[in-house]
């Protein structure tokens, strides 16, 4: 009877395991005009159902009623609402960095998105620009301001998540002030921008999409010893700005390349970019992939 038992406990642990494994959180991003386009919405809601997608990272700049009224759309539809708070469009200033007023001003849009409904918020440029000189003193203040957010959510409840770039996956970017391992002391999860197009030689890492993205992911990992204290959800992107007149035969390698790098690498998901929105090819093999396995 005790070899019955352990054996029934020992298919649950490879269930779940597997379960683990594969239950990666599938997002795509919004700009704040996407959103408040209702009908646009509605295609985009209707064709992430159908593909698996359970979350949308959207843009909050200035407050609406169309923007309050479309996220209860997403809510309706099981829809994870993330909200994506930009703190220093272009990169902090010295001054922005140093002031607490100007933190307590971005703060006013996190608290109406959690109002709202977010399930998490996002930080996005929490950083210095890249003008500014190189120091481990810039991590650290950025650390600062993290926390400082961390502490207010914390009390309601809320995760936070911090954008940071993808050179920060390989250790501590000086300049910019984006340190990973510091930063998860206060964060829950880390969302790296590993877009094969922001990598040097350009045309190397557009040839490989797959090991851009598993090397920068398996590095932050490497930063931790391979436990991770945190979610990480990579940020891929659906084209590449350097190499516009792809074909859509190409595109679609490019995606499919990105996508297994994040799950290979054991990311616990994916955030799609594409700056104008456009998610069909992303939709049409996430479809194709659920036909598939069915």
């Amino acid at each position: 009877m005790l070899k019955k038992y352990l054996g029934i406990a020992l298919l649950l642990g490879l269930l779940f395991q597997a379960t683990s494994t594969f239950a990666q959180v599938k997002g795509i991003y919004l700009t704040q005009a996407s959103l408040e386009n209702t009908t646009y919405l509605n295609y985009l809601i209707k064709r992430a159902k159908a593909s698996g997608i359970d979350t949308f990272v959207v843009d909050l700049e200035i407050p609406s009623k169309r923007y309050r009224d479309n996220i209860a759309l997403l809510k309706e539809n099981n829809i994870n609402y993330v909200a994506r708070i930009v703190i220093f469009p272009d990169g902090g200033t010295a001054e922005r960095v140093n002031n607490p007023d100007y933190w307590q001003r971005k703060y006013k849009l996190v608290k109406l998105a959690v109002d709202w409904g977010a399930n998490q918020i996002q930080l996005d440029y929490i950083r210095y620009n890249t003008k500014q000189k190189a120091s481990s003193e810039n991590a650290k203040k950025i650390q600062t301001i993290i926390q400082w957010y961390k502490d207010k959510l914390t009390a309601q409840n809320i995760p936070l998540q911090v954008d940071v770039f993808g050179v920060a996956s390989f250790g501590e970017s000086k300049n910019i002030g984006q340190n990973i391992k510091l930063f998860s002391q206060s964060v829950d999860a880390v969302c790296p921008m590993v877009y094969p197009s922001h990598y040097t030689p350009f045309a190397e890492h557009y040839r490989t999409p797959y090991e851009t993205v598993y090397d920068s992911l398996s590095s932050i990992q490497d930063q931790f010893d391979d436990k991770m204290p945190i979610k990480m959800y990579a940020y891929i992107e659906l084209s590449n700005y350097h190499y516009p007149a792809m074909s859509r035969a190409k595109k679609i390698a490019y995606i499919k390349a990105q996508l297994k790098a994040v799950h290979a690498a054991g990311a616990d998901g994916w955030y799609a970019w594409s700056p104008h929105n456009r998610y069909d090819n992303l939709f049409n093999i996430l479809e194709d992939q659920k036909t598939t396995r069915e």
